[in-house]
């Protein structure tokens, strides 16, 4: 079996899933959780034998309306993970007043990437600055009315390519967010962050929190993510994308498509066909990064890196002759 297949084998739609029993710690993370599947593991929650002390139900678009039903199972002191679940002031209400009802109930809740709006946020810290509660960690990082988009949407990140690392026969235009390949070398000026032998670009931006992006192609070519202290002179390994420890990327050519980092390299040539997009999604703290082929809207897993990523990461593209990639705005 393929790494491609046996990874989206564990994203498959859980709505004919019924949970019988629980281990210490569940991880439901971007696995489609329908409202049916809250109700039985609200079920599985409330039994007096569940062991489940962590529940992570990260990057499903819950809602408000599953957020309460949840609220009913939380009959034991546990960790609750909710980031990136389209969760507003009021599911922050019915979470408060299942705290208030059961102090003891959560240790530890991450509702990072929600829109809890100023109310929700007040509610939610008077609760973790009471000593009456057992709520030991509070994570409201990264929210906004923008987190209510659904599915990755909610981490949309348009990067923007930065000249001063540009290849001299690489094009910019449309404000920094398409690159061409040009037989003529640009009168870019000289610097120390330019790639002088690999035909190379990175964003002016690094990011240290979740975010994803769509880049239209045309191949050949390479789009990923890399720390800024990648080298820049020579063709070495440790310059080009994908070759080394500091970079990760999927490439496509005549021969197909691969993801590369150091030495691994695995092959998705069935599930990147020449005209889509290709989707990346970052999940800095998890150390996860994803690629997906993107075709009206819809999204299909190609692979995942597993990583403890220890700096900002920067979105980069490798061109050949006759080649373009242009990073999309995603609405």
């Amino acid at each position: 079996e393929s790494t491609a297949d046996s990874t989206m084998s564990m994203k498959s739609d859980t709505s004919k899933y019924h949970p019988p029993n629980f281990s210490l710690e569940e991880k439901l993370k971007d696995c489609k959780v329908t409202a049916e599947w809250v109700e039985h593991l609200t079920v599985g929650l409330k039994s007096p034998c569940s062991p489940l002390r962590v529940l992570d139900l990260s990057i499903n678009d819950l809602t408000d309306s599953r957020v309460e039903k949840l609220c009913v199972g939380l009959y034991k002191r546990c960790l609750l993970r909710l980031s990136g679940c389209m969760v507003t002031e009021k599911g922050c209400s019915h979470l408060v007043s299942a705290l208030q009802s059961n102090p003891s109930h959560l240790k530890d809740l991450d509702l990072s990437y929600n829109h809890p709006g100023d109310s929700g946020r007040k509610m939610l810290s008077e609760l973790k600055d009471d000593p009456r509660y057992a709520l030991d960690r509070l994570n409201l990082d990264y929210g906004g009315e923008h987190r209510m988009k659904p599915g990755f949407k909610k981490y949309a990140f348009r990067f923007t390519l930065d000249p001063n690392t540009a290849h001299r026969n690489l094009l910019l235009s449309e404000g920094n967010t398409k690159v061409t390949w040009v037989k003529e070398e640009q009168p870019y000026p000289p610097h120390p962050e330019r790639f002088d032998q690999c035909l190379q670009v990175m964003s002016e931006q690094g990011v240290q929190q979740s975010c994803f992006f769509e880049v239209d192609k045309e191949e050949p070519f390479s789009v990923g993510l890399t720390y800024k202290s990648i080298g820049r002179k020579g063709d070495s390994t440790d310059c080009n994308l994908g070759s080394n420890e500091k970079s990760w990327v999927m490439s496509c050519n005549e021969k197909g498509c691969s993801v590369r980092h150091g030495n691994e390299v695995f092959h998705v040539t069935s599930l990147c066909p020449r005209s889509s997009h290709v989707g990346v999604f970052l999940d800095w703290e998890a150390g996860e990064l994803s690629f997906y082929r993107v075709s009206n809207d819809n999204l299909t897993f190609l692979h995942t890196f597993q990583e403890r990523f220890s700096d900002a990461l920067y979105a980069a593209v490798e061109l050949y002759p006759q080649s373009s990639a242009q990073f999309c705005h995603v609405t």
